[in-house]
């Protein structure tokens, strides 16, 4: 199945990390997620009710990253991926976590993690 639904570069503030200051302090998140599924019934009806809801989708993004703590962004992606498999009518997910600023001692753009998961 190649049809998708993308939100990219949704961007929030998040209290996650190893390392205490980044829990207390917070910091700047990016997200992007890849929706997998069926849009031929959306295509052929023009109906909401066919298709995944975006604006559920960056409420379930939103919540994982501003409502819950972590210390790896592996677990935040886990979890945002878990929660669009369970939550919305989708086949498979893919989810881009960024974090740009990170505590390493040379420069980079940011870390990111990739993680991409299928309905069982």
């Amino acid at each position: 199945m190649s049809d998708r639904i993308l939100l990219h570069n949704m961007t929030f503030r998040g209290y996650h990390g190893t390392i205490a200051a980044e829990r207390e302090l917070g910091q700047r998140f990016e997200v992007d997620v890849e929706l997998v599924l069926d849009l031929s019934r959306a295509i052929a009806s023009d109906d909401l009710h066919q298709t995944a809801d975006y604006s559920r989708a960056y409420a379930i993004v939103q919540e994982e990253v501003e409502q819950r703590q972590y210390q790896l962004l592996e677990k935040l992606a886990g979890s945002i991926a878990q929660h669009l498999l369970e939550e919305l009518p989708i086949m498979a997910v893919l989810v881009r976590v960024r974090k740009p600023q990170v505590s390493l001692p040379g420069p980079l753009t940011y870390s990111a993690v990739q993680v991409e998961r299928r309905r069982s």
